[in-house]
């Protein structure tokens, strides 16, 4: 809106505490605001309120897994607050602008170059992704765009120090499209470069990633920090982080690491399939629900993991799951104790998704009798 002034949203600072704390990074209890000069549709102030020289957040670190069972340390440059800015719409020869979003408070992650290939980089942003869920500080939904990324890509040849030109890859919403999108970079600056045009061909600059020709295309130049004429946001304070407010919010929740580790220790269940339950809070929470019906976890693991998941489809997820982890825990249970078989239980499984009733012996009977399965019966009866 011309004409009004920005306010510090505090809630950030509360989250931006909370993220920290995750990435046992530095929280810098004072930062500063600077005003970043640009122009582009979607930012029609002409500069954006950012975090250049004394970021909230800074030199934090990500342990990703890699799947030849590998750990690997990512460093985290910084995590600083922007004003968000709107949103471009293309749809043929039409661009169209959505300003709702223009304003809100975003906290844009910052990561060192410490990823070699698209597999890291994946690896690298679904921890990410699970931490910002687990700590409740986003819903992290990359189609609504509340969980964005831009990816960096430049090549070097092995055993080279120097970083080659950068060009970033912005609006990939999604885990599948981003490691595509880096892999189809790799291969445009390397053939570039064995063609002996790497110096012409490649520039710093901002390319979009075409999923349906599954190629990158130049949108514009990249400016160095010098064309944005970076000054001191003359509109807002400093942002100060008290003692209180550090103490109440780095007290955060359980996360996905410490949750597998616990997993593994209190259910004796192997690092693997804790690290699946454990990949989203949502399924974390299930299984832990689950295990109130003093089941074994290994039956869990694969109930939740194999056999609910296959049945869930479309809008249908996890939370909002026809079959509830109760439900789905004393299923499992009336296996375990030889009510029904693991073939009946699945028969059950599937009229429960379609069915809103209780899991008991005699809907059990009931359910499997609507599926007119004779053996399925007889099954039952014997046990």
């Amino acid at each position: 809106l011309p004409g009004a002034l920005p306010v510090l949203n505090k809630e950030v600072l509360h989250k931006s505490i909370m993220l920290g704390t995750a990435v046992n990074a530095t929280i810098n209890q004072v930062s500063f605001f600077d005003r970043k000069s640009y122009f582009y549709p979607d930012s029609p102030s002409a500069y954006q309120i950012t975090q250049l020289y004394t970021p909230v957040v800074e030199h934090g670190k990500l342990e990703i897994d890699l799947e030849d069972g590998i750990k690997k340390t990512i460093r985290i440059n910084r995590a600083h607050i922007e004003a968000d800015a709107g949103k471009n719409i293309h749809e043929g020869d039409i661009s169209k602008v959505d300003l709702n979003r223009a304003g809100t408070p975003l906290l844009e992650i910052v990561s060192e170059p410490d990823m070699s290939n698209g597999d890291e980089v994946v690896a690298y942003l679904k921890k990410l992704h699970s931490i910002i869920r687990y700590l409740d500080i986003g819903d992290a939904n990359m189609q609504e765009g509340s969980f964005r990324v831009d990816v960096n890509v430049s090549i070097r040849p092995k055993g080279d120090e120097k970083l080659y030109t950068r060009v970033e890859i912005k609006n990939i919403n999604s885990f599948k499209f981003i490691q595509k999108a880096i892999e189809v970079e790799v291969i445009r600056q390397t053939e570039a470069w064995e063609d002996g045009i790497y110096d012409k061909e490649i520039v710093q600059e901002t390319r979009l990633f075409d999923q349906v020709k599954q190629e990158t295309r130049s949108m514009r130049g990249k400016e160095e920090a010098a064309d944005y004429r970076y000054f001191p946001e003359p509109d807002l304070l400093q942002a100060v982080i008290t003692d209180e407010m550090l103490e109440k919010y780095s007290k955060i929740p359980e996360l996905p690491d410490e949750k597998r580790d616990r997993f593994v220790r209190e259910y004796k269940m192997n690092e693997y399939n804790a690290g699946v339950i454990t990949s989203s809070v949502e399924m974390a929470h299930f299984f832990e629900s689950m295990m109130k019906e003093g089941i074994s976890a290994k039956n869990a693991t694969t109930w939740l993991s194999v056999e609910l998941q296959a049945r869930l489809k479309g809008d249908v997820n996890i939370t909002n799951s026809p079959v509830d982890a109760k439900k789905l825990g004393f299923l499992v249970k009336r296996i375990e104790d030889q009510t029904i078989s693991g073939k009946a239980a699945k028969e059950v499984l599937d009229f429960l998704m379609e069915n809103d009733v209780d899991v008991d012996v005699s809907e059990v009977r009931n359910a499997l009798e609507n599926f007119e399965n004779v053996e399925v019966i007889d099954d039952l009866e014997n046990n």
